[in-house]
């Protein structure tokens, strides 16, 4: 799963930034050789402050079988925000839940 096109929705376009976007399609391929990817894959993106300042925090999750993985990397602006990725068969697709 996941090594097919990739195309996100004009929400992720506009409202993710660049950096993130990447950083989740990353994370995808990092995570196939450790588990057997679900065909829904979720981040939560959240931000946080340390002492050396912002950071984006990135969850990246699935439900079967439970994954987890978590990241985070210096942001002047993080954003809060949830996205999907989700591999239909034919190609996968990055959008936000409310354009499901």
């Amino acid at each position: 799963m996941f090594n097919k096109e990739k195309y996100m929705t004009r929400g992720v376009d506009t409202e993710i930034p660049f950096k993130a976007q990447l950083t989740m399609w990353h994370l995808i391929e990092v995570a196939r050789p450790k588990v057997q990817l679900d065909y829904l894959q979720i981040f939560k993106l959240k931000p946080a402050k340390l002492d050396s300042g912002l950071v984006q925090v990135i969850e990246h999750s699935q439900e079967q079988p439970k994954y987890h993985q978590v990241t985070a990397f210096a942001c002047d602006n993080p954003i809060d925000a949830k996205v999907w990725v989700i591999d239909d068969g034919t190609h996968c697709t990055m959008l936000l839940p409310e354009e499901y």
